[in-house]
């Protein structure tokens, strides 16, 4: 069973960088696309950036220019450099990883809190 483990929240100043890190435990298989969504109070879940097993990336229009996703395929990890926070970035941001058999499937981590604030 994979579990995505993420790590990195927390509460940063308005113009502030944090960096977000996602491991994929248990994983025995190629993993297809990597990435994050977030989630704000009363909002939907919504995509914050992904990259795919070929390295192609793509970001939500809001955190363009701002964010940078990477992606270790050998560690199976994926990472989020967040700058220029703004405090309509303050989230839970979740990890989500999914892989390809006879259905597509989903995995989700726990979740970590970032709240841009001054």
């Amino acid at each position: 069973q994979i579990q995505l483990v993420e790590a990195g929240g927390g509460l940063v100043q308005p113009g502030g960088s944090l960096k977000l890190s996602c491991a994929a435990l248990g994983c025995a298989v190629s993993l297809n696309d990597m990435g994050w969504y977030r989630q704000a109070p009363g909002k939907q879940r919504e995509l914050v950036a992904d990259i795919s097993s070929s390295g192609k990336s793509k970001y939500a229009d809001s955190v363009k220019d701002r964010f940078t996703i990477s992606r270790d395929y050998v560690k199976n990890t994926v990472a989020l450099q967040m700058d220029s926070l703004k405090p309509d970035d303050t989230a839970v941001f979740y990890c989500h990883a999914d892989r390809w058999g006879i259905i597509k499937y989903d995995y989700w981590g726990q979740g970590t809190q970032v709240t841009v604030s001054s």
